[in-house]
Parts: structure tokens; C-alpha cells; sequence
């Protein structure tokens, strides 16, 4: 019988690597958390499989010094092609920055070089490239060698070795050291929120500075809690040679350290009114050898640059959790700005040496699971039952409408001609509207694990935050009413810099039992890290990418502690059709880039001047769902998939696996082959119990879940498999003890209650039920009990 995938790599693959001098010491198996599955119907979420297994090839140059990874290696089942792996092992080479994979049967092997785009013939793995030989091509292809002094911080291990590094981290760590060894200063890394950024910034400046590389360093970033972070991971790693740069008794506070945290409020570089004083008093030119700047697009080179000009001779890297890849061809400010921000890196930094995004964080198990929920609000005039997507002026004819500031009435002829979706609490308000909208997502949450949850509700403005939380407040102290519920202090709250909303921060994040819903509008952005946050929902209209993104990511961080391992998106202004959208920036400008004033920022600060606002009565609001997503991966681009599509996808996957029923039904049955099976899906994003949910198939084992996707056949539930086992085996049962009979159809009953993986643990026969009338003596009566529950499945899942 030909070698499973495992077996194969441990008893074909592993030998002939060694035999080509790719010793223990050069493999490493880089091991993912097991992913995150999403149950659509429950609204719980648990981790499944074991994770993701690559397998790379290092190189050490001498004994103490770091392993640089230089290839991937996809092992694949004897029975398949050599070259069966490589497209899978193709799309993981930029996720691990290798420039060369490999897909092998055991027995041939196919190799794909990145640096030439050329994919090899198959060889047999006695011609396998030794540690010397990749090693001399990498180099090559990479311009330096790694033993040129450039090349140190590459080969300078990590403190404490490696075991809390991730394998994206490592990678993009390895990225930037590489373009340092080629004597370039200027690097950028793009890693979405809640991938470790800040562990990323402390590793690269000590292994700099473990290399003797590191004059004094500077981390810059943009808010207190981002600078707290900063400090906090900097101090852990050099002690009292990291400090928080701040004026103390007339003298810089970190005037001794050798890493500064600053922020660029603290530099006086916040903003165009800034004089850069602190800067310009404390800090000299070339005063720092090493300069990290987190969220690097966030105010599209203003003031701040000072800091990077000041300093032109130092290693300059860039962080940001803004995706490159952002395609929106509307014409708008916001667009336009996001547009510059994004070509103003790129023609600083070049090209981001390193990308991680939400949806690969997500596949591999690190960041928390998105639902997204779309809400379609329609407003219909109530006489006619119109529904309209904006409103024009015979909407408005006979509407009583006010300024909303000054309280005075304005004609409806002096209104604009029309106002489109998007415009609503930004030009036009209908208080209707907020309260249908805070009233469906109140439904929801009590759908989905009740109103306590924490939420963060994005708003256009600050009065329409106020408004949402009164909305919320009100619906919730009337429910709490109805069923007898305690009411609890702060459900809803403002949280605007306009309102304080700062000072609210900390019982929003650490409070238990109050402080549930933020009403903001752009506080809550960045800088935040609200773990155990449960939902994203935008009441507000968006039309920057970058901020979308940032908004987002406040959900993406899993919480083990609370169990959170999903967030969803509540979507009632179309604002996730930003995902996955490639953003087509201008060409960059040669030279420095230009300096350019932001027009807004955080809430309250530099605000344009309100535009006129009406109130506008008499019309009913009407909210549909327009379904739901998965927010996954494809063609390397975010995506929110609408769940058919995911459904067939997932069985097309299925089909390339086992191309017919009976293949499948072969897989099933022997648990290492079903576990790779389910782990390939969950790998490329697909869980099959989101479309068991989904379809309402909740009664069903997976098999038939799957089955029924991928090959039309008719399902059929958990106990009907159990009672017809009982039917259809008597001649296989009828001759055994009655102890070992009564054995296996308690175990076809624990099939009944649990599904396929019930047979698998190795407790089930401990279970009570089971070990009752015998469990594994009473197998042996019959034969060897790993033969016995193979035989079960088998017949379990005869037809």
C-alpha cells in the first residue's frame, strides 16, 4: 500500500534529504495554530485540526548563528505526482520569504525557482541540491553573501531563542535584514492589526544591536496606547536602555537609553502647527543609526518627516496594517488621500519588503475568525411604500424639515436635488432611521449571545454617536423591562475625543459588566486593543480603505482568555465591499515626497466645518439582510465570499482530493488520511461546519455534509447511520460475545450523539457507555480494536 503523506515524508522524503547533507539541524517544521472555525448558527467558534505544517529547508553558517530559511519543501502522498504539491507550496513561498519550494512524491521532485520564474522537470531526489549548493544560489540571487559583515544581524539569533517567534514574523524580520545586507536603508513592512507589529520593531532592533550595529534607536508611533505597547516590549528586551522620550526638569527623560519611544505629539511633529521644538532642542542631525515608525501611512508624510529628514543616514522602516493591494475607482477626497498615502510610502520605502494581511492571519489561526452580516436600510415614503435608495426633492415636498443646529425651518426648494445614501448623517439626518438601525443590531446581538457583548459602532459624526447610544440605551432599558433583567451602568456609551471619550477607554477595555457598545466615530481606529471585542458594525459610510482596514482590525485579535476566537461585522452602509479591492496608485514621485496638509483627523481635532444638516420627518425605514460572508483569501486578495460560492469552492476542493464518492468515502474512514483531508480544506479557508449551519444540516455528521456538497448524494443524519448500522450488520454481529456486540453499538451510539470524530479520541472507550459493557476487552474478543473500529466506520458509512 502506498505511503500516506506522513509516512512518505518520514520514511522516503527525510532519508534522501539526508543523504544530500540536509541534517536535523537544517529542518525546521514550521507549525501554525490550529484555525479557527466559525459555527454561522450558534455564534461560537472553536479551533480545529492541528494546524498547518511547513516543512523548511535552513541554512546555519556557523554553529551559534541564526538559520536563514532558504526553501519549502510540499510532501506528498507516494501515490501522487511529484509536482502534485507545488502550486500549494508556490503560494505559502512569499508567507515564509523563500526564494525556492519543492513538491515531491518521495521519489521525484519538481522545484520552483523564484528567482528565475523557472519551474523545474521532475528529478529524482538523489539529485537533490545540497545545504552548499542552495546556498550558493540564494546568495546569488539575493546580491550579498552571508557572511559579509551586512549580512550580521541575519545571522544573529534571536534572545532566548525561538520559540515565541511566528513563522510570518520571522519571515518579515529575515525580509528586512536582507535588504540591510544589500546596503539599502529604507524598508517597509505591511502586517495587519493583532500580528505583532511592535514584536517584530523589538526583535529587528536587538538583533541590529546584538550585531553591533545599533548606534541609538528611535520607535515612533502616533498614540499613547501604541507608545505604551512600545515601551513595554523595548524595555523587555534591553532593559533600562529603552525610555519614553518626554521633558523631565528641563532634560529628556531618555537622554541615557540607546532605544527612545516617542510619539509625535511628544516631538512636536504632529501636525503643520508644530514647531518640532522637543525635536529640534534634544536631537541633533544623524543623532539616531536606526529609525522604526509605526503606522508609517498615517499622516501622509506631514510634519513628521522632519524626524526621517533630520536623520538621513539612518536604516528607516516602515510599519503599517494598511494592505497595498486597496482597488477603489471612485473619485473622492478620502480616496484621493488614501491614494497618496499609499504612493508616498511606496515611492519612500519602496515596495513593502513583507506583507501579512487579515485573511492570511485568519487562515493561519492567529487572528480572530470574521463573519460578516450585511444589512440593506431602505427608506420608503410611508403613504406609498416607495422604498428609495436617497432621497430627491418629491421625497422631501412634503416633509417638515428644520436645520438641525439653529432649529430653523428651511424650504424643501432649498434643499439639494438629491441626496444619495452615503449622504445621510453627513448632510441629512432622519432620526428614523438611527433607531431602526440601532434596533436591528439590538435584535441581532440578542440573537447571537444577547446585548451584553462588547461592540464598537462607527458613526459619521459626533452627534450621531451621541444618538446611536441614546437609541441603543433606550431599546435596552426597555428589553431589560420586559424580561425582568438587571440593567447595567454605561450599555451604550459616546465615545468621541469630542465627548472625553478618552477617559472611557479603560472601563470600555477592562470593565465586565459595563461599558458594552462604543458610539464613535474615529477615536477607536487605532492604537486601541480591545481583545475580547465581539462585534465591528459601521453605521457610517466609508469611502477610505485605509481607514476601513483599521476599523476592522479592531475585532481581529483572539482573546483565549474569554474564549473568543470569531468577531463579526455588521455591515449597514456596504462598507466591506472595500475588502480584497486593488488600490491603483499614482506613479511615485522621484524625491523626497510632498508635504501636504491632512484635512480632519481624530475625532474633534482640526473637524472641517459642519455642513448643513435637515431633519427630515415622515418617511419609515425598512432593513433586509442581505447575507452573509466569510472573509477569506483568494488570488491573494481579501474577500468576503458569499457562502454558496463558498459552498461550491469547497467542494471543488474536495473533488480535486477524492474525485468520487467511493474515493471519498475511503479517505473517511482511515482517521490520518480524513484529519489531512479536513486540514487541506481548513488550510485553504473552507470549514466544512460552516456550510453544516448554514444548510441547516446541524443533525448530519460531516460526511454527509460533504457528500451531499461535492457528490450529490442524499444525506443522511447521525442517528438514522446509527439505528440502520444496528439493521444492516446483524450477520457481522449476530456471532460475537454479547459484551463485544453491545460494545460497538454503544460506540455507533456515541457516533449518534458526536459525529466521526467521537471515534476518533482516544477516550471513547472510556466513555461511561461504552466502557459499561466491556470497551476495549470486549473489542479484543473480537480482534485487534484498531482493526474493530475500522471495520465499524466502515459499515457506519456503507451507504
Amino acid at each position: 500500500m502506498p505511503y500516506n503523506e506522513a509516512d512518505t515524508r518520514a520514511n522516503l522524503i527525510d532519508p534522501a534529504l539526508a543523504k544530500c547533507g540536509w541534517t536535523a539541524d537544517h529542518i525546521r517544521r514550521e507549525k501554525t495554530k490550529a484555525r479557527v472555525e466559525i459555527d454561522t448558527i450558534e455564534g461560537k467558534a472553536k479551533r480545529r485540526g492541528d494546524g498547518r505544517v511547513d516543512y523548511l529547508l535552513r541554512y546555519r553558517l556557523n554553529p551559534g548563528t541564526q538559520p536563514v530559511a532558504l526553501a519549502l519543501i510540499e510532501a506528498k502522498a507516494e501515490s501522487k505526482t511529484p509536482g502534485h504539491g507545488l502550486q500549494q507550496a508556490k503560494d505559502y513561498l512569499d508567507r515564509h520569504n523563500v526564494p525556492f519550494v519543492f513538491s515531491s512524491n518521495g521519489h521525484l521532485f519538481v522545484e520552483y525557482d523564484d528567482f528565475t520564474g523557472v519551474t523545474s522537470e521532475p528529478k529524482p531526489l538523489t539529485q537533490f541540491p545540497t545545504p552548499e549548493e542552495l546556498r550558493a544560489r540564494f546568495e546569488a540571487g539575493k546580491g550579498f553573501k552571508l557572511d559579509a559583515p551586512e549580512a550580521k544581524p541575519l545571522l544573529t539569533p534571536y534572545r532566548g531563542g525561538e520559540g515565541q517567534r511566528r513563522y510570518y514574523q520571522d519571515a518579515a524580520i529575515r525580509a528586512v535584514f536582507e535588504k540591510m545586507a544589500r546596503g539599502e536603508k529604507r524598508a517597509l513592512l505591511t502586517l495587519a492589526t493583532g500580528t505583532g507589529k511592535t514584536f517584530i520593531a523589538t526583535n529587528l532592533l536587538h538583533r541590529i544591536a546584538e550585531a553591533g550595529q545599533l548606534t541609538r534607536a528611535l520607535f515612533l508611533c502616533d498614540r499613547d496606547e501604541l507608545r505604551k505597547q512600545g515601551l513595554l516590549a523595548m524595555t523587555s528586551q534591553f532593559g533600562s536602555d529603552a525610555a519614553e522620550v518626554y521633558r523631565r526638569g528641563g532634560r529628556n527623560n531618555a537622554a541615557n537609553a540607546r532605544v527612545h519611544v516617542a510619539t509625535y505629539q511628544t516631538l512636536g511633529v504632529d501636525s503643520d502647527a508644530d514647531t518640532a521644538s522637543f525635536l529640534r532642542e534634544f536631537y541633533p542631525e544623524n543623532y539616531f543609526s536606526h529609525i522604526v515608525i509605526d503606522e508609517c501611512h498615517r499622516s501622509a508624510w506631514n510634519q513628521w518627516f522632519q524626524v526621517l529628514e533630520r536623520n538621513p543616514d539612518a536604516v528607516h522602516i516602515g510599519l503599517t496594517a494598511t494592505p497595498r493591494k486597496l482597488d477603489i475607482e471612485a473619485s473622492d477626497d478620502e480616496v484621493e488621500e488614501d491614494r497618496r498615502r499609499i504612493a508616498d510610502n511606496v515611492a519612500y520605502f519602496g515596495e513593502p519588503v513583507y506583507s501579512y494581511d487579515i485573511a492570511q492571519g485568519i487562515e493561519d489561526g492567529y487572528l480572530a475568525a470574521c463573519e460578516i452580516v450585511r444589512r440593506d436600510v431602505f427608506i420608503e415614503e410611508q403613504a406609498q411604500h416607495e422604498a428609495v435608495t436617497g432621497l430627491g426633492r418629491r421625497e422631501l415636498a412634503d416633509k417638515t424639515l428644520t436645520y438641525r443646529h439653529s432649529g430653523d425651518a428651511v424650504g424643501a426648494d432649498s434643499a439639494k436635488p438629491h441626496y444619495d445614501a452615503s449622504q445621510f448623517e453627513s448632510e441629512i439626518t432622519i432620526p428614523e432611521r438611527t433607531r431602526r438601525m440601532a434596533q436591528d443590531l439590538f435584535d441581532n446581538l440578542l440573537a447571537t449571545g444577547g446585548p451584553e457583548q462588547k461592540t464598537i459602532i462607527f458613526c459619521h459624526r459626533d452627534d450621531h454617536a451621541g444618538e446611536t447610544a441614546t437609541a441603543l440605551n433606550n431599546i435596552y432599558a426597555k428589553w431589560c423591562t420586559d424580561n425582568g433583567q438587571k440593567r447595567v451602568a454605561n450599555f451604550a456609551f459616546k465615545c468621541t475625543a469630542e465627548a472625553g471619550g478618552q477617559s472611557l477607554i479603560p472601563d470600555f477595555k477592562g470593565a465586565a459588566r459595563s461599558h458594552f457598545i462604543a458610539c464613535t466615530v474615529d477615536l477607536l481606529t487605532t492604537g486601541v486593543d480591545v481583545p475580547a471585542l465581539r462585534n465591528v458594525v459601521f453605521f457610517r459610510y466609508m469611502k477610505s480603505p485605509i481607514s476601513f482596514y483599521q476599523m476592522l482590525g479592531r475585532g481581529t485579535r483572539i482573546d483565549e482568555t474569554t474564549g473568543k476566537l470569531m468577531f463579526r461585522a455588521y455591515d449597514y452602509t456596504d462598507a466591506t465591499r472595500l475588502l480584497g479591492e486593488e488600490f491603483k496608485s499614482r506613479a511615485p514621485t522621484v524625491g523626497n515626497p510632498t508635504k501636504t496638509t491632512v484635512p480632519g483627523g481624530d475625532d474633534g481635532d482640526d473637524h472641517e466645518p459642519l455642513p448643513t444638516v435637515i431633519v427630515v420627518e415622515g418617511l419609515s425605514v425598512r432593513i433586509e439582510d442581505a447575507g452573509r460572508y466569510v472573509l477569506m483569501q483568494q488570488d491573494g486578495r481579501d474577500i468576503r465570499m458569499p457562502i454558496a460560492e463558498y459552498r461550491e469552492k469547497m467542494a471543488a476542493e474536495l473533488r480535486a482530493e477524492a474525485p468520487d464518492a467511493d474515493a471519498f468515502r475511503q479517505i473517511w474512514i482511515e482517521p490520518p488520511r480524513r484529519r489531512t483531508l479536513i486540514d487541506s480544506l481548513l488550510g485553504k479557508g473552507f470549514a466544512p461546519r460552516v456550510i453544516q449551519h448554514v444548510d441547516g444540516l446541524t443533525a448530519y455528521d460531516e460526511y454527509d455534509v460533504l457528500a451531499s456538497a461535492a457528490y450529490e448524494a442524499t444525506p443522511r443524519t447521525r442517528d438514522d447511520r446509527a439505528a440502520r448500522f444496528a439493521l444492516d450488520n446483524g450477520t457481522w454481529l449476530g456471532p460475537m460475545p454479547a459484551d463485544s456486540r453491545a460494545a460497538i453499538l454503544a460506540l455507533t451510539q456515541q457516533f449518534a450523539r458526536g459525529g466521526t470524530e467521537e471515534l476518533e479520541t482516544r477516550e471513547v472507550l472510556q466513555t461511561p457507555a461504552v466502557a459499561r459493557v466491556g470497551g476495549l476487552a470486549a473489542l479484543r474478543k473480537v480482534g485487534e480494536p484498531s482493526q474493530v473500529l475500522r471495520q465499524t466506520r466502515e459499515r457506519l458509512f456503507a451507504a
